[in-house]
């Protein structure tokens, strides 16, 4: 490939993945208009329209998507590697973007960030809050964090934390007008506070088991949310009954600020894994984190 096509692909790329003329003119360190007019003279080189242009935003056309799929991946790689050589001098160095919900981020990942970062200052890292399944690669994050049975096989998975105990729990001023529910039936009469996931645009179906039989309760309720901190306060101010880790719940519990109710059906999950395609163990800053982040009994 030509020297001059190879940094026209660069160009759409950056424009193509950031949706902006404007943040990958930046990224680019080039002006905006010297970047439309490099992506229109690449449309007229492949013959094609790569990017739809509107008052909007921008965004690839079919041709467009087809080449950001196929070369994006193979573009990374490169920046990986070249990261990697860079990294054999004495100073690991290197930028890692991470995904994982607010709760995570919080109570598991930055307790340990903390002394990495001073350890490694050459080391940076991006956390993006997310409560959808993130396809790690398509979205150019270097790692993942789910519970270990939602890890596709084809990614390395490493445990982060113990097995991830549930709870639902309720203010003692909403159980002072309504009845504890004596089983999963009795949800249905209560107001329950919901979490929206990003993934699939829908309510989180509230996971139950007991002696090994399992159930999803779709419940309802005055209030949604899409994290789990405001579903937490919105349980402490008396809203309804909420599903939430029982970690998150403990200090409250313990303090009589709320109350566990169904303690017989609230289920243990896998506990948090990291998780990256096998090619990223190139790296020497993503290797260091792993470590860092990795579960020692």
């Amino acid at each position: 490939m030509a020297r001059e096509n190879f940094n026209d692909l660069l160009a759409f790329l950056a424009v193509a993945q950031e949706r902006s003329f404007t943040r990958a003119a930046a990224q680019l360190g080039v002006s905006q208009s010297a970047l439309s007019h490099t992506i229109r003279a690449f449309e007229a080189k492949l013959g094609v329209r790569l990017l739809t242009r509107t008052t909007r935003g921008v965004s690839p056309t079919a041709h467009g998507e087809r080449l950001l799929r196929s070369t994006a991946p193979r573009i990374d790689e490169i920046r990986a590697e070249l990261a990697a050589v860079s990294e054999l001098r004495d100073q690991p160095s290197g930028s890692l973007r991470i995904t994982a919900t607010d709760y995570v981020i919080r109570t598991v990942l930055w307790p340990r960030l903390v002394p990495f970062l001073r350890a490694y200052p050459d080391i940076s890292i991006e956390c993006v809050s997310d409560y959808g399944l993130t396809d790690i690669v398509a979205e150019r994050f270097d790692m993942g964090v789910r519970l270990g049975d939602a890890i596709a096989k084809d990614m390395v998975a490493v445990r982060i934390a113990p097995d991830e105990q549930m709870a639902i729990v309720a203010a003692p001023e909403y159980l002072a007008t309504h009845p504890k529910p004596r089983n999963p039936a009795d949800l249905a009469q209560h107001r329950c506070i919901n979490l929206r996931t990003q993934t699939y645009d829908a309510i989180y179906a509230w996971e139950l088991e007991k002696n090994g039989r399992k159930l999803q309760a779709r419940v309802e309720g005055q209030l949604c949310f899409n994290g789990i901190y405001e579903i937490l306060n919105a349980t402490l101010d008396g809203f309804g009954l909420a599903y939430l880790p029982y970690e998150l719940t403990r200090p409250h519990i313990e303090t009589g600020r709320l109350i566990p109710v169904l303690t017989d059906w609230a289920p243990s999950f896998p506990g948090w894994h990291i998780y990256y395609p096998s090619r990223r163990q190139s790296s020497r800053a993503l290797a260091l984190l792993v470590e860092a982040l990795r579960l020692t009994q």
